[in-house]
């Protein structure tokens, strides 16, 4: 055995990521009953993200990055970080993060931590995301609907996504808790081996490079 399972602070080429393919999968099991009506079970309570990042190559020099990031992480083992093109912001990906986009709880006068979430879909059936690794920088915050100030009223953890009150900030009883931001999916490669057939890929054949998304 070589090498040891790390998580590396690195993000996948992003010139290739953005026209890679994929999104999340979920995992349910469909029993047919012998009247012909159906039992279903969602075995997974959180879907998972799956990305294809052979669809995002569009060159020799494309692929070659890709190989080094493949050795570079020894296939399977070490972990990543993946820039979704289509789901890497609280809002739609056409309009920057809002300190408004997604709500994170409600104060009380004494909670000062408040995890990064976000929110798909409406009702009952909506469904929330932890967001684990956001990119710091861009975490905006409101308290009642009044922008706080990063690195004063509020700090970020880049791995976690906790959002953190300085003493003087500490939201009120009552009040809402909102946050905008933008983040990455950490992934590992899910082969061993990447197989390429040169003349193919000239003609416009693409390898399979399958990415999972890895949950905390």
């Amino acid at each position: 055995m070589t090498g040891t399972p790390v998580f590396d602070e690195v993000i996948f080429p992003l010139d290739v990521a953005l026209r890679a393919a994929g999104g999340p999968e979920r995992r349910t099991e469909i029993v047919a009953l012998g009247s012909g009506r159906e039992v279903r079970n969602a075995r997974w309570a959180d879907s998972r993200r799956r990305y294809d990042a052979g669809s995002g190559l569009r060159s020799l020099d494309d692929l070659h990055a890709v190989l080094a990031f493949f050795e570079a992480r020894r296939g399977r083992l070490h972990g990543f970080l993946y820039r979704d093109p289509v789901d890497h912001r609280s809002g739609p990906p056409s309009r920057a993060p809002t300190p408004l986009d997604q709500p994170l709880g409600t104060g009380d006068g004494v909670t000062t931590a408040f995890a990064l979430a976000k929110r798909y879909g409406d009702g009952a059936r909506a469904w929330s995301r932890a967001i684990e690794r956001p990119l710091a920088a861009s975490v905006r915050v409101a308290v009642a609907g009044v922008e706080r100030r990063a690195g004063i009223d509020f700090a970020v953890a880049a791995i976690g996504g906790l959002v953190t009150f300085a003493g003087a900030a500490v939201p009120p009883a009552g009040v809402a808790i909102t946050a905008g931001f933008e983040f990455l999916v950490p992934v590992r490669f899910d082969t061993d081996e990447i197989r390429v057939d040169l003349a193919a890929f000239l003609a416009g054949e693409i390898p399979s490079i399958p990415l999972v998304e890895i949950r905390p």
